[in-house]
């Protein structure tokens, strides 16, 4: 796909997409001309207008045109989309995201970074090893880094292609990688799967592309990763790559005290996201006094225990973070993580459930998962277009039902007037130990904004 000849046109329809978005920025490098569209304004459409990618909100059949050469759409855009149905009329050239990004895998030595949960962190760090390495990788991440200069693209010169192997709609069956990390499988994106036996056979199917010679990095930590061990070896046999097995549990206890001595980043989930990077980069050579200060060197990523500000009320000032974790094994682990880092404070979560059958399938483990906050603020779900059909009994209101002392909150923009109740009531939060985690995937960023703004 790189553009040899004259100009050639691209359009992304869902570019607001943080992967779709990645890609496209890839494809601007490449001297294609950009365009895309999305159904709402967002901080990436935003962000991909400064970088002067032209960006229409709105699905239309007008943003196509004649002369584009190729139309490359988001996993999430309907077949009925009006252009998706207008590339079809005019004979438009078209790849679903995964396929575009399947070709690069196949252009480039790549390494996928896969997993339920902490591909973004890993890939991250993958990367910056790489580069304190002198490798020069092209990066395609599903969050913004700051080392990117707050981008999710970055543009190396030299063959090698770190990606984030999401295994949405089997995207990831599309990629071909040299090397790969797996961190875990969980029961996630169940309106896809409908069942845990079908995930763990995605991922089998993802690790049967691993090219021959290659290397495959699996955490031995995850049961249901362990489980799969037979499988697992029996497809490195018959593809001829390596296999290397990398556990937090059972390293060396002083290596892992290095080891996390070197690391910005809080979390036994962030530790052994660190040691499967760690592991992969010696396999393939770079030594740990290249692999360390770069570890080191991360400053985290956007939405991942990001640092956002502070928020005064008339008796305190509280430490606001984002967090995209909406899983239950990512909010536990996150929320795990904020305990370990301030052991002191009081913790106020306010969560806000992202896609309605998520909620449905894993609501015993939402019910469980918020242990380690002290205060629990719970918001309307965010239902995502397309794939939501709602339940009245599975809500974020029933939710809050089952979990003694949470606080369900009908309106999100009253979450000033709550915040300064919870103060109030509590008078036991003093500046040096009151921390707010605003959490989960969907506009919960939204309303960290406003707090931000009304509570200076």
């Amino acid at each position: 796909m790189k553009n040899k000849g004259g100009p050639k046109s691209v359009h992304f329809i869902g570019i607001g997409g943080i992967g779709v978005s990645s890609l496209a920025r890839w494809f601007r490098t490449q001297k294609w001309a950009i365009s895309g569209s999305d159904s709402a304004e967002g901080k990436i459409t935003l962000g991909l207008k400064k970088d002067g990618i032209r960006v229409k909100i709105g699905h239309k059949r007008a943003n196509l045109s004649p002369e584009t050469g190729l139309v490359i759409y988001s996993n999430a855009v309907k077949p009925d989309n009006p252009e998706m149905l207008e590339t079809k009329r005019l004979g438009i050239p078209v790849l679903s995201y995964p396929e575009a990004v399947g070709t690069l895998t196949r252009h480039y030595k790549t390494f996928g970074v896969a997993g339920a949960h902490g591909k973004s962190t890993t890939t991250a760090l993958l990367s910056l090893v790489l580069l304190k390495a002198g490798w020069d990788p092209t990066v395609i991440v599903g969050t913004k880094l700051k080392e990117f200069a707050g981008r999710n693209f970055r543009l190396g010169h030299s063959p090698y292609l770190v990606l984030e192997a999401d295994e949405w709609k089997g995207a990831f069956w599309r990629y071909s990688p040299f090397g790969a990390i797996i961190t875990n499988i969980d029961k996630e994106h169940l309106d896809f799967y409908k069942n845990f036996g079908n995930i763990k056979k995605s991922f089998l199917r993802f690790i049967g592309n691993i090219r021959t010679g290659g290397i495959l990095v699996v955490n031995r930590d995850d049961k249901n990763l362990l489980a799969l061990k037979p499988r697992i070896e029996k497809i490195a046999r018959r593809s001829d790559f390596r296999i290397a097995w990398y556990s937090a549990d059972n390293a060396p206890k002083n290596f892992i005290v290095r080891l996390k001595r070197n690391l910005s980043i809080s979390g036994r989930h962030n530790l052994s996201n660190a040691l499967a990077v760690y592991v992969l980069t010696k396999n393939l050579g770079i030594p740990e006094n290249k692999i360390l200060p770069a570890l080191k060197s991360y400053r985290g990523a956007w939405r991942r225990m990001e640092y956002r500000g502070e928020i005064k009320t008339q008796i305190s000032k509280i430490k606001v973070y984002d967090d995209y974790a909406h899983h239950p094994t990512e909010i536990k682990a996150t929320l795990q993580a904020f305990r370990e880092k301030f052991p002191e404070r009081k913790i106020i979560c306010v969560f806000q459930p992202h896609q309605a059958h998520r909620l449905k399938v894993l609501f015993k483990d939402f019910t469980n998962a918020f242990s380690d906050a002290d205060i629990l603020v719970l918001l309307p779900s965010y239902k995502v277009a397309g794939r939501d059909i709602s339940s009245r009994k599975y809500t974020s209101e029933t939710l809050a039902k089952k979990i003694p002392g949470a606080i369900y909150l009908k309106n999100p923009h009253y979450l000033k007037r709550i915040i300064q109740e919870i103060v109030i009531k509590n008078l036991k939060l003093k500046i040096e130990n009151s921390t707010l985690v605003m959490m989960g995937a969907g506009t919960v960023v939204e309303y960290t904004d406003e707090l931000l703004r009304k509570m200076k």
